[in-house]
């Protein structure tokens, strides 16, 4: 018998494969790095931004173009298939992967796969900014817009920005966008140069606020759920520690996110130890 017609040197070839695609993955994120993005604070209401630009706020995934490679928020390389990002340019790019509202648990089934699949022909790529590009939002926006109207790309749009002349012009806006299902609005303070981290001068409209922690136990349910997840506990941004015990589905229940997985979760205020209250959560973040 040849070793090409060995069961056992079938075999040994399988779990040689499946080790060498466990080490390529664990050295993949091992080697990920959170980048270093501009981020958007809460709005409250009570800030001046009379002058500044306001866009629907699109709830997909996070894709930072660095020249080359399209990337997670983490730093995680994405695999779009190669005629998604033929005539992306040489330069930094940041937007968000989407097909439409309400439908992110496909687009990130979709992005997140490392096989490309048929589904990334639904997903187009919304600019919203253009990395450690000099001047103001509007020039560094232009460069992007000059370079795909030389480089046709029909998935790619830079995402339109409304100038804000008082608070009736984003209360008008926000109803529009919310009463289409969308999930809110970004305004920004298109004067400033860019920069990165949370910032006064980009803010998230919302109707309910939302904000993520880290998975770091998981707790056991009582009564009927005596056998499935009854609370995760959560870990914050600024090390606030929580359980997190509403908004589950059966399912979820079922099936809870891993201890390492980012949750998003809706709350309404703070504690006066700062913990979210009335938190509920929404769903697990991949990217």
């Amino acid at each position: 018998m040849s070793d090409f017609a060995n069961p056992v040197y079938h075999k040994i070839i399988r779990i040689w494969l499946t080790g060498t695609m466990v080490i390529f993955f664990f050295c993949t994120f091992c080697q990920a790095k959170d980048l270093q993005l501009q981020q958007a604070r809460s709005y409250a209401g009570k800030e001046d931004i009379k002058g500044w630009v306001m866009s629907e706020k699109l709830d997909g995934i996070r894709g930072y173009w660095d020249g080359s490679r399209l990337l997670t928020r983490k730093g995680l390389p994405l695999h779009p298939p190669p005629w998604f990002i033929k005539n992306f340019p040489a330069f930094e790019l940041d937007g968000e992967l989407w097909s439409k509202q309400g439908d992110f648990e496909f687009i990130q089934s979709v992005v997140l796969d490392a096989e490309p699949g048929p589904g990334w022909e639904t997903i187009n790529y919304h600019i919203f900014e253009v990395p450690n590009q000099n001047g103001t939002f509007f020039h560094r926006l232009a460069r992007a817009k000059a370079w795909f109207k030389s480089h046709p790309t029909p998935h790619v749009r830079v995402i339109r920005q409304t100038l804000i002349q008082d608070k009736s012009d984003l209360d008008r806006f926000f109803l529009d966008v919310t009463s289409r299902g969308g999930e809110g609005v970004i305004v920004k303070d298109p004067n400033m140069p860019y920069h990165t981290g949370r910032s006064a001068h980009v803010l998230k409209v919302k109707k309910a606020r939302d904000m993520e922690g880290l998975v770091i136990g998981i707790n056991k349910g009582k009564g009927k759920y005596e056998n499935a997840m009854g609370s995760l506990t959560l870990k914050l941004e600024n090390g606030v520690i929580f359980k997190l015990g509403t908004g589950f589905t059966d399912r979820v229940r079922n099936n809870p996110p891993a201890v390492g997985t980012t949750v998003t979760f809706k709350y309404h205020g703070f504690s006066k130890n700062g913990v979210p209250k009335f938190a509920s959560f929404l769903r697990p973040r991949a990217d």
